[in-house]
């Protein structure tokens, strides 16, 4: 099994494997594009889109400047804003849902480190997916962490750290995020 058919199967592999740094390359110089463009250059940007993503769906608007590490294992539904200065750790796949709004300076991981000295030092990682249900809004400076799913008409408040899967219809706040109100 290849390194990229383990990171796909969301077991440890080596993230140093020169077929995975290649694609790594091939995407930075992709979102360094996509970032030397105003963000008022949307066609533009959508040429980019398309061949960053996994898939886009129309309406979307991902401003920049935003940062992944391989592009092709995010998708999103039609009519998401992604705001200003984002991180999207797409080492696993990243789900985003129809009618989604991100704010600033959000951050979703979906890599894990092992907790063993050894194994971090010989670059071992796991992806753990990471899905953003329809109709959410994801506050500014949010961190969710890897393997978390959010349900439809979630509400994340600004600040918060989500480090588990929530329903539908919630409001998160906190860290780590709680519910604090049902929707």
């Amino acid at each position: 099994m290849t390194e990229r058919e383990k990171q796909l199967n969301g077991e440890w592999f080596i993230c140093d494997d020169p077929d995975l740094k290649k694609i790594r390359v091939q995407c930075s110089k992709k979102v360094f594009a996509l970032n030397q463009l105003d963000n008022s250059e949307k066609a533009k940007r959508y040429e980019i889109f398309r061949t960053l993503f996994g898939s886009i769906g129309e309406g979307c608007n991902i401003k920049s400047s935003f940062q992944c590490d391989y592009g092709s294992n995010i998708h999103f539904g039609n009519n998401v804003f992604v705001n200003v200065n984002c991180v999207f750790t797409d080492v696993g796949k990243i789900e985003i849902g129809d009618d989604t709004f991100i704010g600033p300076q959000v951050g979703i991981y979906t890599v894990n480190h092992p907790l063993n000295p050894i194994m971090r030092k010989n670059g071992l990682q796991r992806a753990e997916n990471v899905k953003i249900g329809q109709n959410c809004w994801i506050g500014g400076n949010v961190t969710i962490n890897p393997g978390v799913t959010l349900g439809d008409n979630v509400v994340v408040a600004s600040g918060a750290v989500v480090t588990k899967s929530f329903g539908n219809n919630v409001l998160l706040a906190g860290v780590p995020a709680k519910i604090v109100k049902e929707l």
